[in-house]
């Protein structure tokens, strides 16, 4: 039985997609891109404020912690950032990253309310499509990037020029 490989981070659209796959990856997740669809059950205004953030707009919590999450960039998490330079611990932290807090954000629209999941991809991400014109048009993207780049390299007679690393200086 073959266990399928899903890759997971950062994936938006169909490069990603053929990247993935050209990789050896069997499919992509795609987290913070399927929360920006119509049927995503969170509020109005945190879609578009995702729609609107660019790649740089997150943050990375707990890291002194070891315990590392990506959310997105808003007012508590700067806060707890802050804190944790400042060797804050978990319980001096706890209520700020509440999950509560976090679901009040997805409930009634208020970004700064409490953390809440975003990655990278959000840079990618500028429409809210539903899920059917969503995995429709990346599957579209992706079959085009395949046959305008891949098979036209392949039928040129593209051949990939490898250099190595005695031949630059390098060991």
């Amino acid at each position: 039985m073959k266990i399928p490989m899903i890759a997971s981070g950062g994936f938006a659209d169909g490069r990603g997609l053929v990247a993935a796959l050209a990789l050896g990856a069997d499919g992509i997740n795609m987290g913070t891109r399927f929360m920006c669809t119509k049927e995503s059950p969170i509020h109005q205004r945190i879609k578009e404020r995702i729609v609107a953030n660019d790649e740089r707009e997150t943050e990375l919590i707990f890291r002194t912690m070891r315990n590392t999450s990506r959310v997105a960039k808003n007012a508590i998490s700067t806060k707890v950032v802050a804190m944790e330079k400042q060797g804050a611990t978990f319980d001096q932290v706890r209520d700020l990253v509440a999950g509560a807090r976090g679901k009040m954000v997805y409930a009634n629209g208020d970004a700064d309310e409490g953390i809440w999941s975003a990655g990278q991809a959000q840079g990618l991400i500028h429409d809210i499509p539903s899920c059917a014109e969503l995995v429709s048009r990346i599957i579209h993207e992706a079959e085009a990037i395949i046959r305008s780049r891949l098979e036209g390299m392949l039928s040129s007679g593209y051949r990939p020029k490898f250099v190595h690393a005695s031949s630059t200086g390098r060991s």
